[in-house]
């Protein structure tokens, strides 16, 4: 199980260390799942203005200064915030990471004022499937037409 009192969340930039070095990773993870994927995480943009203020947020999870998980939040539209490019690195998979930033970034779709938060997956990631599944989101029609995704999930916040 992951330790608390040494994991930190911290709102950083897609663009610049660490988040370049985690999206590397990530993309070459799904290049390797989904053939002809090419790097491009997908057809879906979610670039590193997107994911930056004022309608957007990025995350780096660090374990005493190592950052091991990121995840974004963009806008879709007024009401609803769009998680994109979330990842945690193989070593820290299945010890609660996955949720910790989940729930950060639901608290970042909140404090950008947002009602809903969407979200996508493809089909060989059963796990991000679960997760979400877990976390009270919901099945919905494709919203995005990502070639890439299977799964596409909404939730609707409390707050």
């Amino acid at each position: 199980m992951r330790d608390d009192d040494a994991l930190t969340i911290d709102s950083a930039s897609a663009g610049d260390e660490p988040g370049l070095t985690l999206l590397a990773a990530m993309a070459a993870e799904l290049d390797a799942l989904y053939a002809g994927l090419d790097g491009s995480l997908g057809s879906i943009p979610a670039t590193a203005e997107q994911m930056s203020a004022p309608d957007g947020s990025f995350l780096v999870v660090s374990d005493r200064g190592r950052p091991v998980a990121c995840g974004g939040v963009k806008r879709f539209d007024s009401e609803t915030g769009e998680i994109k490019r979330m990842y945690v690195v193989d070593a820290w998979r299945g010890r609660g990471v996955g949720r910790y930033l989940l729930e950060a970034l639901e608290v970042e779709c909140e404090r950008l004022g947002y009602n809903r938060i969407r979200l996508d997956t493809g089909a060989e990631q059963p796990s991000a499937r679960a997760l979400y599944e877990s976390a009270g989101y919901r099945p919905i029609p494709d919203y995005n037409a990502n070639p890439y995704a299977a799964h596409w999930f909404e939730k609707t916040l409390e707050g």
